[in-house]
C-alpha cells in the first residue's frame, strides 16, 4: 500500500560537476533509468545524489576528499562553482521547492558559496526565498507554512563549510528545512557486488542493506527474527526466477559471525552463500531493498542487469515501478531487456556532446518512438535496432548527427 507521504524530486538541474557541465532533467518519474554508451554519464548522475547524500550525512569535506578534491570533481576547462538544484514536492499536491546550493574551493578547502531554499505558496506571484545563505552566513524564515511577509531570522553557522539546511534542520521551529534534511539524508544508493554479498558478518540484526551489500547476512537475520512474513514474501518471489531454490537463513557461528546458507531441492544440505551464484545473491539483495517495510525515499541503483540472467530483468523492472509507489527509483542500466520493462517517459538517453559534456533526452521525445510503441514494439528492441536519435557508440560517439 502506497505510502500517504513520498517526497518526490521533479527536476534536477548540475552545473560543474565531472562531465555534468550543465545538465537539467525535467518531470522526473516515480521510475527514472539512465541509459547510455560508457562514458555517457549515468554513473555520474547517481553520484550526485551520493555525494549530495555524504555532504549531509559526513559532511562537506569528507565527501570532497573522497572524491578526489575538486581537482577531479569540477569540470574540465570551466569557472564558476559546482551547483546542484532540485525541485521537489514534499507531498503530491503541496507546493513545488527549489534547493539550491553551490559549493566552490577556497585557501583552506571547499565551501558552500550559497544555498538557498524558495517556493510559491500561492497560485500566482513570485517565488520567494525562506532560507537564503551565503559563505555560512544568511537568513531564515521559521515555521511550518513559511510565508513572503514573514520575518526572516539572521544566522551564521560556525563554518562556511557546513551547510545551512543540514544545520538548520536539525531544530524543529523549522520543519520545511528540516523534512528536506530528512529526505536527503535517508537517500539508498545500492552498488551491490555479489562478492560484498558473500562476507561473512558480526552477528547483529540489521534493518537495511548497506550500499555494498556486505550486510546481507545481517538484514536477512533481521527480517527472520523481526518480520518473518516479509521474508517470506521476499523469498518467495526469489523461489520462482532461480529454479530449485527452497530456503534462505543466516546462522551464528561460534565466533559470533553470521553465516548466510541457501538451501536447493532435491539436496538436504545447504550450501554457504560464497558457493551461490552470484546471480542468486544479487537478486536477493534487491529483493530486500524493493521490499523494505520502511522504504528509503530514494534508491539508486547502478547496472541491475549485472550477473542476472537477462529473462529475469523484465520481471526486475517491474519491480522496481511497484516499490516506485512508495519510494523513487534512479536506475542506470546498459541492458535492453531491463529496458523492455519501461515507458518511454521513464527512460533518458545519455550522450556526450561536441564538447564532451553530457546532455539528456528522454525517448518520448524522440521522433516515431511512441508511435513504435503504439503499435507494440518494446524499448529495448528499438534501441538496439538503432530507432533511438542518440545513444549508439558507434554513430558519432552517441550524440546526434549534425547535417
Amino acid at each position: 500500500m502506497p505510502k500517504q507521504s513520498i517526497p518526490r524530486i521533479e527536476e534536477l538541474r548540475v552545473k560543474n560537476y565531472r562531465a555534468l557541465h550543465d545538465l537539467e532533467i525535467k518531470k522526473i518519474t516515480p521510475l527514472t533509468v539512465f541509459l547510455g554508451p560508457n562514458g555517457s554519464g549515468k554513473s555520474t548522475i547517481l553520484d550526485v545524489f551520493a555525494f549530495l547524500s555524504e555532504c549531509f550525512t559526513y559532511g562537506l569535506r569528507k565527501a570532497w576528499e573522497k572524491r578526489g578534491r575538486f581537482r577531479e570533481l569540477k569540470t574540465r576547462d570551466t569557472e564558476g562553482s559546482i551547483v546542484f538544484e532540485l525541485k521537489y514536492r514534499e507531498r503530491k499536491n503541496d507546493p513545488l521547492i527549489t534547493y539550491h546550493l553551490a559549493i566552490t574551493e577556497g585557501t583552506k578547502g571547499p565551501y558552500v558559496a550559497e544555498e538557498w531554499l524558495q517556493w510559491r505558496r500561492k497560485q500566482r506571484g513570485k517565488p520567494f526565498r525562506f532560507l537564503d545563505f551565503k559563505e555560512g552566513e544568511g537568513k531564515v524564515i521559521t515555521g511550518d507554512m513559511p510565508d513572503e511577509e514573514d520575518d526572516r531570522i539572521s544566522e551564521k553557522l560556525e563554518s562556511p563549510e557546513l551547510l545551512a539546511v543540514n544545520t538548520l534542520g536539525q531544530f524543529a521551529k523549522h520543519p520545511r528545512v528540516s523534512a528536506l534534511r530528512k529526505f536527503i539524508t535517508g537517500w539508498h544508493l545500492s552498488y551491490v557486488t555479489a562478492d560484498n554479498t558473500r562476507s561473512i558478518p558480526e552477528a547483529g540484526a540489521q534493518e537495511r542493506l548497506s550500499p555494498t551489500g556486505d550486510n546481507l547476512s545481517n538484514v536477512i537475520q533481521y527480517l527472520k527474527e523481526q518480520h518473518p512474513e516479509r521474508l517470506e514474501k521476499i523469498l518467495n518471489i526469489l523461489s520462482r526466477r532461480v529454479p530449485r531454490l527452497e530456503k534462505v537463513a543466516a546462522s551464528i557461528m561460534q565466533d559470533g559471525r553470521l553465516l548466510l546458507q541457501i538451501k536447493d531441492a532435491p539436496f538436504s544440505t545447504p550450501i554457504l552463500a560464497k558457493f551461490a551464484s552470484d546471480g542468486t545473491l544479487k537478486m536477493l539483495a534487491y529483493l530486500t531493498v524493493l521490499h523494505d517495510l520502511d522504504s528509503p525515499q530514494l534508491i539508486g541503483i547502478e547496472e541491475p542487469e549485472n550477473h542476472l540472467h537477462p529473462r529475469l530483468l523484465l520481471e526486475l523492472a517491474e519491480e522496481c515501478r511497484a516499490a516506485s509507489a512508495n519510494t523513487q527509483l534512479m536506475v542506470t542500466t546498459h541492458s535492453p531487456f531491463f529496458i523492455d520493462g519501461l515507458k518511454p517517459e521513464e527512460l533518458w538517453v545519455l550522450y556526450r556532446d561536441e564538447k564532451g559534456y553530457t546532455q539528456a533526452k528522454r525517448t518520448n521525445e524522440m521522433p516515431r518512438i511512441k508511435e513504435f510503441m503504439e503499435a507494440g514494439a518494446v524499448l529495448g528492441d528499438l534501441w538496439m535496432e538503432d530507432f533511438f536519435e542518440v545513444g549508439n557508440p558507434l554513430k558519432n560517439q552517441g550524440a546526434p548527427r549534425i547535417n
